[in-house]
């Protein structure tokens, strides 16, 4: 009993220090949290500030008078109810009313966030509780709704405050008819806003509801006898606001109509249609958020109300769309790993442009041009939300782990950190993430330092060091290939074919036959070309074909007009001197070592040997690279698959090891690959235990 209960006291006061640490980390983290959002509202504060005063107060398109009509210049978008309001303080100086403005606009965020995180639904884990607040802060202030309402010509505070107002009634006061008149005044400046309405009266709050009526009706009567011209202007001649602040069509009306506008149709049919669309996601999206809101899940209802009342308005611009980022509270699928799918989602929605989120083509420019609406709606009308009395509400199915790996060398430590996932990732993630990783490679890559001199200097220098190795090759090998047409033509194919084709089939077959190796493969991949990254910035280098005077001729883009400092058209494309290490090269070593590694058929490895030997041919041929561009490529790779290793491993164990199994050939069968027949047996692998199973 003594020794039992020493145990017990040692272990429990391990436990305490153990939560003692635990809330510590959460405590830095917080504040690390909140501190990230500070800086970011001082960074939008003085992009604001920035701007003279005068030409802010000009570009809020308001009238500097009381008489004068609200909508002359068609740029005001906002209801007669909130040029009412705005009016008279246009009466203050513009530099204190800059910054006031401003500084409310970034509290309005602020106390948006703080009751959105109050709002989660119970039960809520301590670390949620401590984080969310900080989180959703800084989250809003790099989404796109937030970014363009706190523009310089924007009236900030009306996107915001409906959604504060919307929050404190729900949330913070307590009787049923003050909460009403805060509705009511949010329908006031957005009227669409109404809707919450009816899912007052659906949730049993019916004095709310009659309050929130009332006072729209109320502040909108008011300011039919304080502005009747404005009034009839808003309500009759552009039908509730729409062409007011742009173009109905134009990319930043995210509204049912909007898009409908931007596919082309036009007149009675296009309303008829808009007419119809806008009553079912209504009627869909209000019966959804009246079943959360009974559910227990207010803030999930509250932004699908929102998401529903900017989808079906005829003007819903973008910088209005801040509820769906407020979605992020509903919880979706029952996998623990399919958790974080809709919140990432919803978060680069709301927070890249779309331009990054999709590709340049045609056929996705119906998706592209609408991507916050169909986010919207999707929250609104599709995405299935659990219930709280779901069994997965609280336990998702808990995450498969490989069992824990030796390091073969010990000079190379593993990271305990990065534990390797056996089931197969979510492929809508992978997608996302692939489409914005490479994105912003992109952009980086652009940005890279390209100043024609530098490049041309340190084309020299790699022109210099291969003279002295004797491997200085390129311009023999370009004059061979220019007087040989068929080989000319077959490299030119060769570069310009297979450089993304080939790697993307690797992914996806790789995703679909074997998730273990798939994610090892990604993860090599991305690093070797976040460190080809550092070697574009640091070192610019101009290909042999943009070198002048020593005889090169591109034979891919055809003759180079060097005394252009733009070099022609591809300058325009991408950044020509992003050439060391050359990723042309890097990416097909990646894939010939891949195939190598896992493909079960030895034609299969010799094809996967051969590609990056005729890609180095095809890169050097064609005077896009220099040889040692090609070493710097196969350093970054080696130097990707080196940080996996050090961070989660080996591939595949080794056999024999004390607590291992033998991951066996790899095939369909492999017992380490829970897609293939064999995957029954991924039981053994080492599981994430549930909270009720945790001491």
């Amino acid at each position: 009993m003594a020794n039992t209960a020493e145990h017990s006291g040692a272990d429990g006061h391990a436990g305490v220090i153990g939560r003692r640490g635990g809330d510590s980390r959460l405590t830095a983290a917080r504040l690390l949290l909140w501190a990230l959002a500070g800086i970011l509202a001082v960074r939008q504060a003085a992009a604001v500030l920035r701007v003279p005063p005068g030409e802010w107060l000009a570009d809020l398109h308001l009238p500097g008078v009381l008489p004068g009509s609200l909508y002359d210049a068609g740029q005001f978008s906002g209801t007669p109810f909130a040029g009412l309001v705005l009016k008279p303080l246009l009466g203050l100086a513009a530099p204190p009313l800059e910054l006031a403005w401003t500084c409310v606009t970034l509290l309005c965020v602020a106390a948006v966030g703080l009751l959105a995180a109050r709002g989660l639904p119970d039960p809520v884990p301590r670390r949620t509780a401590l984080l969310a607040a900080p989180a959703l802060v800084g989250l809003m202030l790099v989404s796109l709704p937030v970014r363009e309402a706190a523009a310089p010509g924007q009236t900030a505070v009306l996107p915001v405050l409906p959604v504060l107002l919307v929050l404190l009634a729900v949330f913070r006061v307590p009787g049923e008819r003050p909460a009403g008149f805060l509705l009511g005044l949010a329908a006031a400046l957005q009227p669409a806003l109404l809707l919450f309405a009816p899912l007052q009266w659906r949730s049993g709050r019916r004095t709310a509801a009659r309050s929130a009526a009332v006072t729209f009706a109320g502040a909108t009567a008011l300011a039919w006898a304080a502005l009747p011209g404005d009034s009839w202007t808003y309500w009759v001649h552009h039908l509730a606001g729409t062409g007011l602040g742009g173009s109905p069509d134009a990319l930043a009306n995210q509204s049912v109509h909007g898009a409908l506008l931007r596919l082309g149709l036009t007149g009675p049919a296009e309303v008829l249609l808009y007419a119809v669309l806008a009553a079912a996601i209504a009627w869909a999206g209000l019966r959804r958020a009246v079943r959360y809101a009974r559910d227990g899940q207010l803030l999930l209802a509250v932004a699908v109300t929102g998401c529903v009342a900017v989808a079906v308005t005829p003007a819903g611009w973008r910088h209005q769309l801040l509820w769906v980022l407020l979605a992020v509270a509903g919880k979706v699928g029952s996998r623990a790993a399919d958790r974080r799918v809709w919140p990432v989602a919803v978060v680069l929605a709301a927070t890249l442009p779309s331009s990054v989120l999709l590709p340049n083509i045609a056929v996705l420019a119906p998706v592209r041009d609408n991507v916050l609406l169909l986010t919207a709606l999707a929250a609104a009308c599709a995405v299935p939300f659990l219930p709280r009395s779901s069994p997965y509400w609280r336990e998702p199915v808990p995450t498969s782990y490989a069992q824990p790996a030796a390091a073969r060398w010990r000079a190379v430590p593993l990271m305990p950190f990065w534990r390797r996932v056996l089931s197969r990732p979510n492929l809508l993630l992978e997608l996302l993430l692939i489409r914005v990783g490479y994105s912003i490679y992109s952009h980086i890559r652009a940005a890279a330092p390209a100043g024609r001199s530098h490049a041309e200097e340190h084309g020299s220098q790699i022109l210099g060091i291969e003279r002295a190795l004797g491997i200085d090759i390129e311009h023999a090998v370009n004059q061979a290939v220019v007087n040989t047409p068929w080989l000319e033509r077959f490299f030119n194919f060769y570069y310009t074919s297979f450089h993304f084709v080939i790697p993307l089939t690797i992914l996806g077959v790789l995703y679909w036959r074997r998730p273990g190796d798939y994610r090892w493969a990604r993860a090599s991949l991305g690093l070797a070309t976040v460190l080809a990254l550092a070697g574009f910035w640091l070192y610019p280098l101009a290909p042999p074909r943009l070198m002048p005077g020593l005889g090169f001729i591109d034979t891919v883009h055809g003759p180079q007009d060097l005394a252009n400092p733009q070099y022609g058209a591809m300058t325009a494309i991408s950044n020509q001197y992003a050439a060391m290490p050359s990723l042309h090269f890097g990416w097909s070593l990646w894939c010939g070592v891949v195939i190598i590694v896992l493909a079960p058929k030895a034609w299969q490895k010799l094809l996967g040997a051969l590609h990056p030997l005729i890609t180095v041919c095809a890169i050097v041929a064609t005077a896009n690279h220099w040889v040692l561009d090609a070493a710097g490529g196969a350093v970054v790779v080696t130097a990707g698959f080196g940080l996996v290793y050090a961070l989660s491993g080996p591939r595949r164990p080794a056999v024999g090891l004390p607590g291992q199994r033998s991951a066996g050939s790899g095939g369909a069968g492999d017992p380490g690959d829970p897609g293939g027949p064999g995957g029954a047996s991924a039981e053994a692998a080492v599981r994430v235990p549930s909270a009720a199973a945790r001491p």
